[in-house]
């Protein structure tokens, strides 16, 4: 049964069953994922994903089901277990579903000639990389993980008020763990890249950064603990912004899980903060979508505009309450989900300086590469965090050696506040989370 067929039957079918609106959402997922140890493909594995589920409102309840089969004996199946789902809501909680946005963006995140590269030249490249990485220096002895990613989704949103919406997406990413010895001293340096266009990745450069980060931590060197500016790297920065973009939610504020509940048009942050969420940022970020997970058109906004909460993010459960309008960010994790609030591509927008000018105004401080624990060291509800990190020291304004692993504690909110510049080098995590790195007036400290 093709699946607009089995949608427009399912539609009726439901509305003949006493559903007063009902909605359908479907996806489907396909990856591939290979690693390669010495030459040789040691893992290989491909999957397939997907199903369709139905939202409706029967007596008055949003009612759920979803499944993985498309196919006329599922109808039935949707539609009672909806039914079910609906009667044993305590009270209805306002949910209705959308008739449509008044316009869409029609940005692409598919790029056709990724999806025609074949297999094996993927295979190529990764290899490739592994050789040179090897190569590159007599100190690196193996490499942990050198793995390529390879993922394409569609999507479809119908529902009984007329709105038929679909996109799909694709992206790739090799992640590299390369591991490096010289006498006793053994270090462990990661690098990633994640791309929609296959053909701009070259084999000599992606193999220079992972053996250089990995080399670059050699020499390590104690430091005294205490309070030190701290300059975070982008890619730590990013992982950060991550692990607390739950405060930014309405829905968590809603619930008195974020700090922020009640801080609009206040000052929350440095003035040199501004937080966007942009479905649209073409750098690599491989979010993003026209329309969010109840079929609101998504759009470009700024989260904290220099240092002031402009918003909070919303999908239209969340609006209502606060009778404001949905910011586009209602969120299915997948068609088996319910609705909750997420970002789209949630990033702190880039200064003008590099990262070598705010090496060069700290007189004694850290920088910081990599963070570790963050789900079992922070509290995203009060913004306290004590974190492992990775990272060097600086010294006259120039890196003077690697530090022996340390821990650094503080608050996400006070953080906001003490960001003193924003570099201009951008990166996006596979998440979604981008950052520059940020220069952070202190943080303390400890000597693990």
């Amino acid at each position: 049964m093709k699946l607009k067929e089995f949608q427009e039957q399912l539609l009726q079918d439901a509305l003949n069953a006493g559903f007063t609106e009902v909605e359908l959402y479907y996806e489907q997922k396909e990856s591939f994922q290979c690693m390669i140890f010495e030459g040789e493909i040691d893992s290989y594995e491909t999957s397939e994903d997907g199903g369709l589920g139905l939202r409706g409102l029967y007596n008055g309840k949003m009612g759920y089901s979803y499944t993985e089969k498309i196919d006329e004996d599922s109808i039935s199946f949707l539609i009672e277990s909806a039914k079910a789902n609906a009667a044993i809501l305590d009270e209805d909680d306002g949910s209705d579903i959308f008739e449509g946005s008044k316009n869409y963006e029609t940005h692409c995140f598919y790029n056709e000639e990724l999806a025609n590269v074949q297999i094996p030249e993927k295979i190529e490249l990764l290899r490739s990389i592994e050789e040179k990485v090897r190569s590159y220096d007599e100190r690196i002895v193996t490499l942990d993980e050198c793995i390529l990613y390879d993922f394409a989704t569609g999507r479809s949103l119908a529902n009984s008020k007329g709105l038929s919406l679909s996109e799909k997406k694709n992206g790739f990413l090799i992640y590299i763990s390369t591991v490096v010895k010289n006498g006793e001293e053994m270090k462990t340096g990661s690098f990633m890249k994640s791309t929609r266009d296959f053909h701009s990745l070259n084999a000599d450069e992606i193999a220079k950064e992972a053996a250089e980060e990995a080399l670059s931590y050699l020499g390590e060197k104690s430091i005294p603990a205490g309070k030190y500016p701290i300059i975070m790297r982008y890619d730590a920065a990013a992982s950060l912004l991550d692990t607390f973009s739950s405060i930014f939610s309405a829905e968590n504020t809603q619930k008195n899980q974020s700090l922020l509940k009640g801080k609009i048009g206040e000052k929350v942050a440095a003035d040199t903060l501004t937080l966007l969420d942009d479905p649209f940022h073409p750098k690599n970020a491989l979010g993003g979508s026209n329309f969010d997970g109840e079929g609101v058109a998504t759009r470009k906004q700024a989260i904290i505009t220099n240092g002031t909460l402009v918003t909070l993010l919303h999908n239209r459960k969340t609006a209502k309450k606060e009778s404001c309008e949905s910011t586009g960010n209602a969120s299915k994790a997948s068609y088996k989900g319910t609705l909750s609030v997420a970002a789209q591509n949630m990033y702190i927008a880039p200064g003008e300086k590099s990262k070598e000018d705010l090496i060069a105004s700290v007189a004694e401080g850290i920088l910081v590469t990599k963070l570790s624990g963050l789900h079992s060291g922070t509290n995203t509800i009060s913004g306290d965090f004590s974190v492992a990190a990775t990272g060097f020291h600086i010294k006259d304004g120039k890196i003077a050696s690697p530090v022996k692993q340390i821990t650094i504690a503080g608050n996400f909110y006070d953080l906001l506040k003490n960001i003193e510049e924003t570099c201009s080098d951008l990166h996006f995590q596979q998440s979604g989370f981008g950052s520059p790195s940020l220069l952070v007036k202190e943080l303390y400290v400890t000597v693990d």
